[in-house]
């Protein structure tokens, strides 16, 4: 119950409104979405587990500087590692990627819950928002693909590490696609639509409660 409550009622993105600007670039993809949510979610239980670890020996006045060195040390292991053994998917995220270290979910978590809560509740939070994260961008990424180019990539750019490619292709007989929704006026039409559509699912849940 707690992981559905931060996928839809705790959504950084469709609730919070956190993080807008790299889900709105990377969602071109649903590979690149996933992907891009995977690297946030290992960053946020990292960074939440080694902040509750420490959070009691660390000083008021310097907890957001080593925060911040603790989350980038994190997305730079990723990134090296990304760099590494899936070069065409870490050029396509480009700089969103290392930007990471400076989004606001994962040093907004850090300080409100990792600074003060046990591992245990940290990292579960982690989780929580981690995958509500990933979920926001895997549904904005397949409404904009299959809206804007007729396809569902599941695996292409990480074929090298797989050895797979795995692009469904829609009959263009039964479809037709609209280049907008791949362009970043696209990125806000999906965002405001599945936003409204989150808030409705709210509402009837709070109103059934």
């Amino acid at each position: 119950m707690k992981i559905l409550k931060g996928i839809i009622f705790e959504n950084p993105i469709f609730v919070l409104a956190l993080g807008l600007c790299s889900s709105l670039a990377v969602t071109t993809k649903v590979e690149n979405a996933y992907m891009m949510g995977i690297c946030l979610l290992v960053t946020l239980i990292i960074s939440n587990v080694i902040v509750s670890i420490i959070r009691k020996l660390v000083p008021d006045n310097i907890r957001i500087p080593v925060f911040i060195l603790i989350i980038g040390t994190s997305v730079t292991i990723i990134e090296l590692l990304m760099g590494k053994y899936l070069p065409v998917l870490y050029k396509a995220l480009g700089v969103y990627l290392p930007l990471i270290v400076v989004n606001c979910i994962v040093l907004g978590r850090a300080l409100s819950v990792a600074s003060k809560n046990n591992v245990l509740t940290s990292f579960a939070d982690a989780i929580k928002i981690g995958l509500g994260y990933t979920f926001a961008l895997i549904l904005i990424a397949l409404v904009r693909e299959v809206m804007g180019s007729g396809t569902i990539t599941i695996m292409d750019s990480i074929s090298t590490l797989t050895g797979y490619r795995f692009i469904i292709k829609l009959p263009t007989t039964l479809f037709f696609p609209l280049n907008i929704f791949a362009s970043p006026a696209g990125a806000f039409i999906t965002l405001g639509l599945l936003t409204a559509l989150v808030n409705k699912v709210k509402e009837g849940h709070n109103e059934s409660n």
